[in-house]
């Protein structure tokens, strides 16, 4: 058995490397960024007026000039106009081009219009309501470095320098299978014994945040058929997750299937609480994570390793590490590193977090009222109010 910071140490050095594919900007949504977003002009490309109103010649207004005869009207979308006589005034719309000849903009609401004249009052300034060429970023310039899930924001500036196709990093293949003969279909009437599956569908909606893939598989406690059925999946897939079968029971048959189809064995079993029995290895270029079958055990290592492996591979900037301050002492007897099950307050100077137990491993409801957990570190039976500690965020 090796300890928590081993086994994630292991797991973020076991790499696969994926293909970039160009996709349509439409879809490119919580794909990753596979190259930098670069700017095809300067931004703004013309000195943009910011408010609705009327453009005009400092030096005229400086001169003592306060009443600006209207020359013309520039809208946005209109080619720049320009004004010939400087104590007149051309009248600008918001995103217009600010018009040749003009120096300021003065805001309607700063002005007295009588028929075809504007009067200006004294305190206007030069050079104000204008965004100038080139103010945001100049062209070439490099305006994200990629390796970042793509959202819109993302989507609007890709869209603003032109870019409608997009090169993303394809997400691995993933077959998620659940095994256990206890297990049913979701939509099937249990009998008293029996469970419905949730772990593979908690899996997949973990994944899909990341636009992977997956498709899903059952299988039932029977030696023969997850050593024929697993040997398949390792030739056409990436990534497997199981969930159940790895642990000391009985049927409990997948590391001995994993070790008669050649696999290697990165580690199995982890110093913690959920998910001591995580296996961990990989075929070839397939990666294998094989997580204890209780529901919580499940998510937490999927949380704990998958995202954080996933991301990584990805090319993702990693995720900022998250700090909370325990709101009361927890207790915790065994020697394991504890995945405390914590609501998250706002505190004066942090987040605040509540450990809410249940009962046990198996209690998947009690992970409605928490939003993720706390890494508790091995090596200690009681964790004081107040101490900071990690915090894993699962939703």
């Amino acid at each position: 058995m090796i300890s928590y910071q081993d086994a994630l140490t292991i797991v973020l050095e076991t790499t696969l490397k994926f293909k970039v594919k160009g996709i349509p900007l439409s879809d490119s949504e919580g794909h990753v960024l596979a190259e930098p977003i670069v700017a095809d002009r300067d931004f703004p490309p013309f000195d943009r007026v910011c408010m609705d109103g009327i453009s005009i010649d400092y030096s005229a207004y400086k001169e003592g000039h306060r009443n600006f005869k209207v020359a013309s009207l520039q809208a946005a979308g209109d080619p720049q106009s320009t004004l010939t006589d400087r104590l007149s005034c051309i009248e600008v719309m918001t995103g217009s081009v600010l018009p040749k000849g003009t120096t300021t903009v003065i805001p309607y609401e700063d002005t007295e219009n009588t028929d075809s004249y504007f009067t200006v009052p004294n305190g206007i300034s030069d050079r104000k309501n204008i965004h100038y060429k080139g103010s945001d970023s100049v062209k070439n310039a490099t305006l994200q470095n990629g390796n970042c899930i793509i959202s819109a924001a993302e989507i609007a500036v890709l869209a603003t320098v032109g870019c409608s196709t997009v090169k993303v990093v394809e997400p691995p293949s993933v077959a998620i299978i659940s095994t256990g003969d206890e297990l049913i279909d979701v939509d099937t009437d249990p009998e008293p014994h029996q469970i419905r599956k949730s772990n593979s569908y908690a899996l997949q909606a973990l994944l899909k945040k990341y636009r992977v893939k997956s498709n899903l598989f059952h299988l039932d406690d029977n030696y023969d058929e997850l050593k024929k059925t697993i040997a398949d999946l390792i030739k056409n897939y990436d990534v497997l997750m199981l969930s159940g079968g790895v642990s000391k029971g009985k049927k409990d048959f997948l590391p001995q299937v994993f070790e008669e189809l050649g696999t290697e064995q990165l580690f199995h079993r982890v110093s913690q609480r959920p998910g001591k029995p995580f296996w961990f290895g990989r075929n070839g270029t397939t990666i294998i994570f094989a997580f204890p079958g209780n529901p919580v055990s499940t998510l937490s290592c999927a949380a704990v390793y998958f995202i954080p492996w996933l991301r990584k591979n990805l090319g993702i900037t990693p995720h900022e590490e998250y700090k909370v301050r325990l709101s009361e002492n927890v207790t915790f007897k065994p020697d394991l590193t504890y995945f405390a099950p914590a609501k998250i307050s706002p505190g004066s100077d942090t987040l605040y977090a509540k450990v809410i137990k249940g009962n046990g491993s198996g209690d998947l409801a009690n992970l409605l009222h928490v939003d993720g957990f706390v890494v508790l570190p091995q090596g200690s039976d009681i964790y004081m109010k107040d101490q900071l500690f990690n915090f894993i965020y699962f939703r």
